[in-house]
């Protein structure tokens, strides 16, 4: 029996692939213990144990950014975060700690490192955050989802990606999309989204350029975020504020406008969707990075925030849309960069790490 320790947490981006490992390792043994670490304040506060998994807890302690009381207080509350993960260690008798990123990773690498027990750094976008920068200097395996991520003795293991993604035959669940979403099968269909809570650019660029797409003899599936004004559609366009079975719609999907998020990047290109990624322009531009090797490989395009207008629709998204073979030169490319395995490969790093313990 091993006893596994997952931390990480904050946003969906850590928490999701953290859980998809949990379900892989649970699934392969069901004598095996898999424990969470995370925070009160992050989504895995409510995900983990709707999950059915055990949340231990530690506190929040972000890494101070310039001088001030927070950065004064910091040497007190790491070391008391640190030692609360080193008690959750030895009372549950982990074996192998692994980190997904966020607030609750860095000290479980420390106490990991201190209690003399291996730890795994996955880092999911190609700017790594400090927790695993720092991490990976002493880790026993660390995974990366893209090429070039600069993470010190790492290999590419890709994205441990939801069940339904994994599994999703597109061809086989694409009348059962159209039906859901009242569009036609033997049409192409145009997905964008911009996340759950939408893009404001990319509404405001197809709000006046959907007319253009279908004349191109396209159909448009598009989720504009819940707080965000629908246009209005026809037959050809349908608007929904957010889409839940984000499966069918990629089932359907034949070209793709949206984010780059390293979650979204990786299914697309898991699925071998050929894309065109319009980076959340806010932050320290990992998104751009995420989309990099997918748009070196030639299955994607990218349009920076700016500069995606309706104008840039109908002068670069729809010549595309009309061209077959650039298509299907995109799609086998998605294949090269994709992987659906990316939870095993984890897996077998963590039993790697094990191994050489």
């Amino acid at each position: 029996m091993t006893t596994h320790l997952l931390a990480g947490g904050g946003t969906a981006g850590h928490v999701n692939p953290l859980l998809a490992v949990a379900d892989a390792l649970r699934t392969r043994d069901t004598d095996d213990e898999v424990l969470v670490l995370g925070t009160r304040e992050g989504l895995e506060a409510r995900l983990v144990p709707e999950r059915g998994y055990e949340l231990l807890v530690v506190d929040k302690v972000p890494f101070p950014r310039r001088p001030n009381g927070a950065a004064l207080r910091f040497p007190l509350a790491w070391r008391r975060a640190v030692a609360q993960v080193r008690a959750h260690i030895r009372a549950h008798d982990v074996d192998v700690v692994t980190g997904f990123g966020g607030y609750a990773s860095a000290p479980a690498y420390v106490a990991a490192r201190r209690e003399g027990i291996p730890f795994v750094v996955h880092e999911a976008n190609a700017r790594p955050g400090l927790a695993n920068v720092l991490g990976a200097r002493r880790a026993a395996g660390v995974g990366i989802v893209f090429e070039g991520t600069p993470l010190k003795n790492s290999r590419v293991v890709g994205m441990p990606l939801r069940r339904e993604i994994v599994e999703l035959d597109r061809t086989a669940r694409r009348a059962e999309a159209a039906g859901l979403f009242g569009l036609d099968a033997g049409r192409p269909v145009l997905l964008v989204f911009g996340g759950s809570l939408g893009a404001r650019r990319i509404n405001e660029a197809l709000a006046g350029s959907w007319c253009d797409v279908v004349a191109a003899g396209w159909q448009v599936l598009h989720a504009t975020g819940e707080k965000n004004q629908a246009p209005s559609g026809d037959a050809g366009y349908v608007v929904l504020p957010y889409i839940d079975r984000m499966d069918l719609a990629f089932a359907l999907a034949d070209v793709i406008v949206c984010r780059a998020g390293s979650a979204t990047v990786s299914e697309v290109s898991a699925l071998g969707i050929p894309a065109v990624y319009v980076p959340y322009a806010v932050g320290n531009g990992e998104q751009a990075l995420n989309a990099r090797s997918a748009v070196a490989a030639g299955a994607a395009r990218i349009i920076a925030d700016a500069e995606f207008t309706a104008d840039r629709v109908r002068s670069e998204v729809v010549p595309l849309l009309g061209d077959d073979e650039q298509l299907a030169r995109m799609r086998a490319a998605a294949a090269s960069v994709g992987t659906r395995t990316g939870t095993e490969n984890v897996i077998a790093l963590i039993d790697e790490a094990l191994a050489s313990r």
